[in-house]
Protein backbone atom coordinates (compact mmCIF):
# COMPACT_ATOMS: atom_id res chain seq x y z
CA UNK A 1 0.00 0.00 0.00
CA UNK A 2 1.17 3.36 -0.84
CA UNK A 3 1.07 5.96 1.63
CA UNK A 4 0.22 9.56 0.39
CA UNK A 5 1.08 12.37 1.91
CA UNK A 6 -2.62 12.73 3.20
CA UNK A 7 -2.14 9.46 4.70
CA UNK A 8 0.89 10.22 6.54
CA UNK A 9 -0.10 13.93 8.36
CA UNK A 10 -3.61 11.61 9.06
CA UNK A 11 -1.51 9.14 11.11
CA UNK A 12 0.50 11.92 12.21
CA UNK A 13 -2.84 13.94 13.49
CA UNK A 14 -4.55 10.64 14.97
CA UNK A 15 -1.35 9.54 16.85
CA UNK A 16 -0.99 13.17 18.77
CA UNK A 17 -4.52 13.28 19.66
CA UNK A 18 -4.98 9.81 20.99
CA UNK A 19 -1.49 10.66 22.80
CA UNK A 20 -3.06 13.43 24.49
CA UNK A 21 -6.04 11.81 25.02
CA UNK A 22 -4.17 8.78 27.28
CA UNK A 23 -1.54 11.78 28.87
CA UNK A 24 -3.49 11.46 32.20
CA UNK A 25 -2.41 8.18 32.86
CA UNK A 26 0.88 8.95 32.73
CA UNK A 27 0.76 11.80 34.82
CA UNK A 28 -1.11 9.78 37.74
CA UNK A 29 1.46 7.81 37.69
CA UNK A 30 3.32 10.80 39.77
CA UNK A 31 0.42 12.18 41.22
CA UNK A 32 2.35 11.96 44.46
CA UNK A 33 5.08 14.50 42.95
CA UNK A 34 3.67 18.15 43.53
CA UNK A 35 2.05 19.79 40.17
CA UNK A 36 4.28 22.79 39.85
CA UNK A 37 7.76 20.25 40.17
CA UNK A 38 6.40 18.34 37.70
CA UNK A 39 6.32 21.17 35.51
CA UNK A 40 9.45 22.37 36.44
CA UNK A 41 10.87 18.77 35.37
CA UNK A 42 8.65 18.95 32.43
CA UNK A 43 10.45 22.42 30.95
CA UNK A 44 13.71 21.86 31.23
CA UNK A 45 13.36 18.27 29.70
CA UNK A 46 11.20 19.41 27.19
CA UNK A 47 13.65 21.99 26.28
CA UNK A 48 16.32 19.51 26.11
CA UNK A 49 14.42 16.64 23.70
CA UNK A 50 13.22 19.53 21.77
CA UNK A 51 17.03 21.47 20.92
CA UNK A 52 18.26 17.55 20.46
CA UNK A 53 15.06 16.94 17.69
CA UNK A 54 16.01 20.41 15.92
CA UNK A 55 19.51 19.43 15.91
CA UNK A 56 19.14 16.63 14.57
CA UNK A 57 16.54 18.12 11.86
CA UNK A 58 18.10 21.22 10.78
CA UNK A 59 22.30 20.70 11.56
CA UNK A 60 23.77 23.19 10.78
CA UNK A 61 21.23 25.75 10.17
CA UNK A 62 19.80 25.46 13.90
CA UNK A 63 20.95 29.15 15.34
CA UNK A 64 20.23 30.56 12.09
CA UNK A 65 16.80 28.75 12.20
CA UNK A 66 16.28 29.97 15.80
CA UNK A 67 17.54 33.32 15.58
CA UNK A 68 14.76 35.67 16.40
CA UNK A 69 13.80 39.25 17.22
CA UNK A 70 13.87 40.65 20.73
CA UNK A 71 10.14 41.21 20.10
CA UNK A 72 9.35 38.19 19.05
CA UNK A 73 11.65 36.59 22.45
CA UNK A 74 9.11 38.65 24.59
CA UNK A 75 5.58 38.05 22.70
CA UNK A 76 7.05 33.92 23.60
CA UNK A 77 7.80 35.18 26.96
CA UNK A 78 4.13 35.91 27.54
CA UNK A 79 3.01 32.54 25.32
CA UNK A 80 5.38 30.65 27.61
CA UNK A 81 3.53 32.20 30.34
CA UNK A 82 -0.01 30.71 29.47
CA UNK A 83 0.86 27.20 28.01
CA UNK A 84 2.69 26.94 31.48
CA UNK A 85 0.32 27.75 33.72
CA UNK A 86 -2.11 25.31 31.47
CA UNK A 87 -0.08 22.59 31.95
CA UNK A 88 0.00 23.59 35.67
CA UNK A 89 -3.46 23.25 36.10
CA UNK A 90 -4.10 20.38 33.93
CA UNK A 91 -1.03 18.35 36.02
CA UNK A 92 -2.89 19.77 38.74
CA UNK A 93 -6.33 18.40 38.13
CA UNK A 94 -5.31 14.79 36.99
CA UNK A 95 -3.16 14.52 39.67
CA UNK A 96 -6.32 15.38 42.39
CA UNK A 97 -8.54 13.46 40.39
CA UNK A 98 -9.90 16.06 38.25
CA UNK A 99 -9.49 14.60 34.41
CA UNK A 100 -13.64 14.78 33.83
CA UNK A 101 -12.99 19.06 34.37
CA UNK A 102 -9.87 18.80 32.43
CA UNK A 103 -11.99 17.31 29.38
CA UNK A 104 -14.82 19.66 29.43
CA UNK A 105 -12.07 22.66 29.75
CA UNK A 106 -10.64 21.12 26.13
CA UNK A 107 -14.19 20.95 25.29
CA UNK A 108 -14.95 24.03 25.84
CA UNK A 109 -12.03 25.43 24.26
CA UNK A 110 -12.34 25.55 20.27
CA UNK A 111 -16.27 27.79 21.75
CA UNK A 112 -13.65 30.02 23.80
CA UNK A 113 -11.69 30.69 20.22
CA UNK A 114 -14.43 31.92 18.63
CA UNK A 115 -15.15 34.01 21.51
CA UNK A 116 -11.43 35.43 21.23
CA UNK A 117 -11.44 35.68 17.58
CA UNK A 118 -14.72 37.88 17.42
CA UNK A 119 -13.28 39.78 20.44
CA UNK A 120 -9.65 40.47 19.17
CA UNK A 121 -9.41 39.80 15.38
CA UNK A 122 -12.75 41.44 14.88
CA UNK A 123 -14.40 37.71 13.16
CA UNK A 124 -18.09 37.58 12.89
CA UNK A 125 -20.31 34.96 14.24
CA UNK A 126 -22.53 32.97 12.45
CA UNK A 127 -26.06 32.49 13.49
CA UNK A 128 -24.96 29.00 13.72
CA UNK A 129 -22.12 29.90 15.98
CA UNK A 130 -23.88 32.48 17.94
CA UNK A 131 -26.28 29.72 18.60
CA UNK A 132 -23.30 27.33 19.25
CA UNK A 133 -21.77 29.29 21.89
CA UNK A 134 -25.36 30.58 24.03
CA UNK A 135 -25.99 26.82 24.22
CA UNK A 136 -21.98 26.13 25.39
CA UNK A 137 -22.55 29.40 28.17
CA UNK A 138 -25.83 27.39 29.61
CA UNK A 139 -24.69 24.21 29.99
CA UNK A 140 -21.59 25.78 32.02
CA UNK A 141 -23.67 27.76 33.41
CA UNK A 142 -25.83 24.97 34.78
CA UNK A 143 -22.87 23.25 35.68
CA UNK A 144 -21.82 25.89 37.95
CA UNK A 145 -25.40 25.98 39.52
CA UNK A 146 -25.25 22.32 40.32
CA UNK A 147 -22.10 22.12 41.67
CA UNK A 148 -22.63 24.94 43.97
CA UNK A 149 -19.48 27.38 41.93
CA UNK A 150 -17.80 27.79 38.75
CA UNK A 151 -16.27 25.04 36.91
CA UNK A 152 -12.71 27.26 37.20
CA UNK A 153 -10.85 24.18 36.05
CA UNK A 154 -12.32 23.65 33.00
CA UNK A 155 -12.57 27.41 32.28
CA UNK A 156 -9.10 28.31 33.06
CA UNK A 157 -8.08 25.76 31.01
CA UNK A 158 -9.98 26.49 27.90
CA UNK A 159 -9.03 30.62 28.39
CA UNK A 160 -5.43 30.09 28.46
CA UNK A 161 -5.08 27.67 25.75
CA UNK A 162 -7.36 30.03 23.69
CA UNK A 163 -4.85 32.94 25.06
CA UNK A 164 -2.20 31.07 23.80
CA UNK A 165 -3.75 30.54 20.65
CA UNK A 166 -4.48 33.72 19.95
CA UNK A 167 -0.80 35.08 20.82
CA UNK A 168 1.01 32.62 19.02
CA UNK A 169 -1.73 33.23 15.73
CA UNK A 170 -0.37 36.47 15.64
CA UNK A 171 3.35 35.53 16.34
CA UNK A 172 5.45 35.01 12.44
CA UNK A 173 7.20 32.35 14.28
CA UNK A 174 7.47 28.42 13.26
CA UNK A 175 5.62 25.99 15.90
CA UNK A 176 8.37 24.18 17.11
CA UNK A 177 10.48 27.03 17.07
CA UNK A 178 8.20 29.02 18.97
CA UNK A 179 7.78 26.22 21.38
CA UNK A 180 11.78 25.72 21.97
CA UNK A 181 12.17 29.71 22.99
CA UNK A 182 8.74 29.22 25.20
CA UNK A 183 10.60 26.88 27.02
CA UNK A 184 13.89 28.08 26.81
CA UNK A 185 12.85 31.08 28.65
CA UNK A 186 11.40 29.20 31.43
CA UNK A 187 14.59 26.80 32.25
CA UNK A 188 15.81 28.98 34.46
CA UNK A 189 13.08 29.94 36.76
CA UNK A 190 12.23 26.23 36.67
CA UNK A 191 15.74 25.26 37.83
CA UNK A 192 15.71 28.29 40.32
CA UNK A 193 12.63 26.88 41.89
CA UNK A 194 14.05 22.87 41.82
CA UNK A 195 17.15 24.22 43.39
CA UNK A 196 15.52 26.86 46.30
CA UNK A 197 11.95 25.69 46.82
CA UNK A 198 11.06 22.33 46.06
CA UNK A 199 10.76 19.72 48.54
CA UNK A 200 13.09 16.32 48.28
CA UNK A 201 11.06 13.75 47.01
CA UNK A 202 10.11 11.38 49.84
CA UNK A 203 12.45 7.77 49.87
CA UNK A 204 10.67 5.31 48.64
CA UNK A 205 11.15 2.28 46.60
CA UNK A 206 10.03 3.74 43.47
CA UNK A 207 12.25 6.60 44.17
CA UNK A 208 14.14 6.21 40.66
CA UNK A 209 10.86 5.07 38.95
CA UNK A 210 9.13 8.64 39.77
CA UNK A 211 12.73 10.70 38.52
CA UNK A 212 12.57 8.64 35.41
CA UNK A 213 8.86 9.39 35.27
CA UNK A 214 9.77 13.23 35.65
CA UNK A 215 12.77 13.09 33.02
CA UNK A 216 10.09 11.57 30.52
CA UNK A 217 7.57 13.97 31.21
CA UNK A 218 9.66 16.28 28.93
CA UNK A 219 9.02 13.66 26.01
CA UNK A 220 5.21 13.25 26.76
CA UNK A 221 5.63 17.11 26.01
CA UNK A 222 7.43 17.31 22.59
CA UNK A 223 6.50 13.86 20.86
CA UNK A 224 3.18 14.86 19.99
CA UNK A 225 3.78 18.36 19.67
CA UNK A 226 5.94 16.74 16.84
CA UNK A 227 3.19 14.76 15.29
CA UNK A 228 1.23 17.69 15.60
CA UNK A 229 3.15 20.11 13.46
CA UNK A 230 3.61 17.71 10.81
CA UNK A 231 0.36 16.40 10.22
CA UNK A 232 -0.56 20.60 10.61
CA UNK A 233 1.38 20.92 7.04
CA UNK A 234 -0.71 17.80 5.60
CA UNK A 235 -4.15 18.29 6.86
CA UNK A 236 -6.91 20.69 6.46
CA UNK A 237 -7.49 23.37 9.17
CA UNK A 238 -11.22 21.54 9.00
CA UNK A 239 -9.87 18.23 9.47
CA UNK A 240 -7.61 18.93 12.17
CA UNK A 241 -10.44 20.91 14.12
CA UNK A 242 -12.46 17.59 14.08
CA UNK A 243 -9.44 15.30 14.98
CA UNK A 244 -9.28 17.76 18.34
CA UNK A 245 -11.73 16.07 19.82
CA UNK A 246 -10.28 12.79 20.00
CA UNK A 247 -8.13 13.52 23.35
CA UNK A 248 -10.92 15.14 25.34
CA UNK A 249 -13.04 11.84 24.33
CA UNK A 250 -10.78 9.56 25.79
CA UNK A 251 -10.08 11.92 28.76
CA UNK A 252 -13.32 11.77 29.29
CA UNK A 253 -13.72 7.75 29.06
CA UNK A 254 -10.76 7.78 31.04
CA UNK A 255 -12.06 9.57 34.05
CA UNK A 256 -15.56 8.20 34.35
CA UNK A 257 -14.79 4.35 33.19
CA UNK A 258 -11.36 4.02 34.05
CA UNK A 259 -10.69 6.13 37.45
CA UNK A 260 -14.36 6.00 38.40
CA UNK A 261 -15.10 9.86 38.33
CA UNK A 262 -18.29 10.76 39.38
CA UNK A 263 -20.45 12.21 36.58
CA UNK A 264 -23.44 13.95 38.33
CA UNK A 265 -26.33 15.20 36.49
CA UNK A 266 -24.93 18.52 36.05
CA UNK A 267 -22.05 16.89 34.26
CA UNK A 268 -24.29 15.35 32.10
CA UNK A 269 -26.27 18.48 31.45
CA UNK A 270 -23.13 20.37 30.81
CA UNK A 271 -21.20 17.81 28.22
CA UNK A 272 -24.50 17.22 26.81
CA UNK A 273 -24.85 20.72 25.42
CA UNK A 274 -20.98 21.06 24.72
CA UNK A 275 -21.05 18.10 22.60
CA UNK A 276 -24.43 19.69 20.84
CA UNK A 277 -23.04 23.02 20.38
CA UNK A 278 -19.61 21.69 19.00
CA UNK A 279 -21.98 19.63 16.72
CA UNK A 280 -23.31 22.99 14.99
CA UNK A 281 -20.13 24.50 14.59
CA UNK A 282 -18.38 21.36 13.34
CA UNK A 283 -21.56 20.69 10.55
CA UNK A 284 -20.86 23.29 8.04
CA UNK A 285 -17.04 22.40 7.83
CA UNK A 286 -17.70 18.69 8.07
CA UNK A 287 -20.49 18.74 5.53
CA UNK A 288 -17.93 21.11 3.27
CA UNK A 289 -15.49 18.56 3.58
CA UNK A 290 -17.52 15.49 2.90
CA UNK A 291 -18.80 17.43 -0.45
CA UNK A 292 -15.35 17.89 -1.67
CA UNK A 293 -14.06 14.66 -1.35
CA UNK A 294 -17.48 13.43 -3.01
CA UNK A 295 -16.02 15.62 -6.44
CA UNK A 296 -12.86 14.61 -6.52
Amino acid sequence: MNFTSHHKGLAAGLFCFIFWGFAPIYFKLIQNVPALTIIAHRIIWGALFLFVYLLLREHKRLFSTLKISKKQLFVLFISGLLVASNWLMFVWAVTHNQILATSLGYFINPLVNILLGVLFLHEKLSKLQSIAVAIAAAATLYLGFFIGEPPWISLFLAVTFGLYGLVRKKLDVRPLIGLFWETVILVTPAILYLALFAQPLPATDDLSKEYMLLFFAGLVTVLPLIGFNYSAKKLSLTLIGFLQYIAPTLSFIIAVLYYGETFTLGHKVAFSGIWLALLIVSWPPIKKLIQKNKNV
